[in-house]
C-alpha cells in the first residue's frame, strides 16, 4: 500500500490526520508543499482524483486575501496558477492511498476510506 499525505506540517488538521494514521498503523509519506513543492505535473495528478472545487479551501487565509474579482473568476482553467503560487489554497490534508484520494480529515471517513 502506498499512502501519501500532502499539506503543511503546522496545520492542526494535518496533525490530527497524522495522529489518526499512526494510531491505526497506516504508514505514510508526508509531502510538505513548502519544502517539497507543488508543480503542474503533481497538480494534474490531483485533478485526476478530485475536482478543483473539491480541492479549493475556501476557509484558508490564502482564499480570503483573494479579491472578489479573483474569487468570481475561479474555474478549472484559472485555478491552477493560484494553487501553484499558494498551495495553502488546497484543502488539507489531501491523502492519496492506492491511487484514490480523500480530501480533508474526518475520523469516520478515514475509517471507511482505509477499510477498503
Amino acid at each position: 500500500m502506498n499512502t501519501i499525505m500532502y499539506g503543511i506540517p503546522n496545520c492542526d488538521t494535518i496533525k490530527k490526520a497524522q495522529k489518526w494514521l499512526n494510531e491505526n498503523n497506516i504508514s505514510f509519506t508526508f509531502h510538505d508543499y513548502r519544502k517539497d513543492g507543488l508543480d503542474n505535473q503533481l497538480l494534474k495528478k490531483f485533478y485526476q482524483l478530485a475536482s478543483w472545487d473539491q480541492l479549493l479551501n475556501k476557509r484558508s487565509t490564502s482564499y480570503r486575501v483573494l479579491t472578489e474579482q479573483q474569487k468570481e473568476s475561479l474555474n478549472a482553467e484559472t485555478i491552477s496558477p493560484y494553487f501553484i503560487e499558494s498551495p495553502t489554497l488546497i484543502k488539507r490534508p489531501l491523502v492519496l492511498h492506492n491511487n484514490v484520494a480523500i480530501v480533508g480529515f474526518n475520523a469516520k471517513n478515514y475509517q471507511q476510506f482505509f477499510a477498503v
